[in-house]
């Protein structure tokens, strides 16, 4: 089992071997507030003002921030629904618009994220943002270890559901 420092370490690998321009994020989803990592960042409750869940990543990746993204930190509906933190309202609208999958709710009260050469958590999922050439690098690993490709879901709004739900609830590289 990996520790904390060995995550660390692959982070700074990870930036490293692949020439990132960002650092890779680690992601914890958060069951309880204790879970909460000393130094993180609430948004709302620290500056005062919400985030939209893809602000957040790109805080923690491009300035280094950890950020704590609880239900009263959001500012976008879909990461909201996305990660079980509220009921989903039944409404036509949002049925006709949320094909995306969800956490279970209650299950979670929120996720916090932070660079993962700098995480003082053990994360459920690593994020890497890339280019396609360093993405080509990543899928010929993961296509070498699994011998099968990775299948994958693009949404130009709802890509904080896409890119961490299925993740965690399936377990595979997307």
């Amino acid at each position: 089992m990996p520790t904390i420092s060995d995550y660390n370490r692959y982070g700074e690998e990870l930036e490293r071997s692949l020439l990132l321009k960002t650092s890779p994020i680690a992601v914890k989803m958060l069951e309880k507030e204790n879970d909460i990592p000393a130094g993180a960042i609430r948004p709302k409750k620290d500056k005062g003002y919400h985030l939209a869940q893809c602000q957040a990543f790109s805080m923690t990746r491009r300035q280094g921030m950890t950020i704590a993204m609880l239900k009263e930190d959001h500012w976008c509906w879909a990461p909201l629904l996305a990660y079980g933190l509220v009921e989903d309202p039944h409404d036509p609208f949002v049925d006709a618009v949320k094909s995306f999958p969800s956490f279970e709710p209650g299950k979670y009260i929120g996720m916090v994220t932070a660079p993962l050469r700098s995480a003082n958590f053990e994360p459920d999922m690593v994020m890497i943002y890339s280019n396609t050439a360093q993405l080509r690098d990543m899928l010929m690993v993961a296509k070498f270890q699994d011998k099968a490709n990775i299948k994958s879901e693009f949404d130009p709004i709802d890509s904080c559901a896409y890119a961490i739900v299925p993740v965690i609830t399936g377990g595979q590289y997307r």
